[in-house]
C-alpha cells in the first residue's frame, strides 16, 4: 500500500502502460482518474477495478479545456492532486521530408503540448496541496533515434526537457517530475504499428517482436506490468528526494552498439 491515500490522474488510462499503470496504482492504496478519448474503453478498466477507486473522463489532452476538465474531475473524486501520469501518446511514423505536416503537428500536439497542457492545469492544484509527482512516459524513443520516426522521436525528447525543466522551476515548490523512457513494450498500439512487417518478415506478430528484440540483452520486450512498477515508486514517498531524472527501461537496449549487434546477428563475434 505504498500509495495509500493518494489521488493520480492517469492520462491514456484506457490501453496499454496506462491501464497497467493504472490498475497498479489501485492495487498500491491509490484513487486513479483515468482519461483518454474513447469512453468505453475508459468504462472497460474502471469495471474491472474495485468500486469506489476509479474516475474516468474523457477527453482529448491537446485541448486546455479538457486537461482542466481532467484536472476538475480528479478533484471532485479525490479532494485533491498527488500525482500526474502523462501517457497519452501516439506514434505515426515517416521521415522528414515523408511526413505529412498535419501529421507532425498531431503527433507533437499529442505526445508533447498534451503533457504541457495537463502539467500547467494540475501543477498550481499540487502546489495548493503542498506538492506532487508528476512521472512522463517518454521512450527510448527519445534518446535513440528510429528510422523512419521523426516526429515520434523528437516529440518524445521533447518531453524529456519539458520534465527536466519542470524538475527545475516547481523543485522549491516540492512537486517532483521524472521521466520514464521505456523500450519497445507489448501494447496494442506497437502491435498495430508492427503488424505490417510481418508479411515483410513471413512471420506473425510474435515473430516480429522476436526479430526487433534479437539484440537487446534480455532478448524480449517489456509487458505494459513491467513498467508500471517504476511508476509506483516515482509516486510514492520512497522515490521523495528523486526528480529530473531520466529513467531507462529497455531490457539494455541502449547499452548495445549496434555495429557489433549486427555482426553477432549474423553469426560472427566481434575481434573473432
Amino acid at each position: 500500500m505504498r500509495l495509500d491515500g493518494k489521488v493520480a490522474l492517469i492520462t491514456g488510462g484506457g490501453t496499454g502502460i496506462g491501464t497497467a499503470i493504472a490498475k497498479r496504482y489501485v492495487a498500491e492504496g491509490a484513487k486513479v482518474c483515468i482519461t483518454g478519448r474513447r469512453k468505453e474503453m475508459l468504462d472497460e478498466v474502471a469495471q474491472s477495478l474495485p468500486a469506489g477507486m476509479v474516475a474516468t473522463c474523457s477527453g482529448d489532452v491537446t485541448k486546455y479545456e479538457d486537461a482542466l476538465r481532467m484536472v476538475d474531475t480528479t478533484l471532485t473524486f479525490g479532494g485533491r492532486l498527488d500525482v500526474l501520469v502523462n501517457n497519452a501518446g501516439i506514434d505515426p511514423g515517416g521521415t522528414v521530408a515523408d511526413i505529412d505536416p498535419e501529421v507532425w503537428r498531431q503527433v507533437i500536439d499529442v505526445n508533447l503540448t498534451g503533457p504541457f497542457l495537463v502539467m500547467k492545469a494540475s501543477i498550481p492544484q499540487m502546489i495548493k496541496g503542498g506538492g506532487g509527482s508528476i512521472v512522463n512516459i517518454s521512450s527510448l524513443g527519445g534518446l535513440r533515434c528510429l528510422p523512419g520516426m521523426a516526429s515520434y522521436c523528437t516529440s518524445k525528447a521533447g518531453l524529456i526537457m519539458l520534465t527536466q525543466q519542470a524538475a527545475l522551476d516547481y523543485g522549491p515548490v516540492k512537486i517532483r517530475c521524472n521521466v520514464v523512457c521505456p523500450g519497445a513494450t507489448r501494447t496494442k498500439m506497437l502491435e498495430n504499428a508492427l503488424s505490417p512487417l510481418s508479411e515483410v518478415l513471413h512471420t506473425d506478430v510474435d515473430g516480429v517482436f522476436a526479430c526487433i528484440s534479437s539484440n537487446v540483452p534480455l532478448r524480449r520486450v517489456a509487458t505494459p506490468d513491467e513498467i508500471s512498477g517504476l511508476c509506483v515508486y516515482l509516486a510514492s514517498d520512497e522515490s521523495s528526494f528523486m526528480t529530473g531524472s531520466v529513467l531507462l527501461l529497455d531490457g539494455g537496449a541502449a547499452i548495445v552498439d549496434v555495429s557489433g549487434a549486427s555482426l553477432t546477428s549474423a553469426g560472427v563475434n566481434w575481434g573473432v
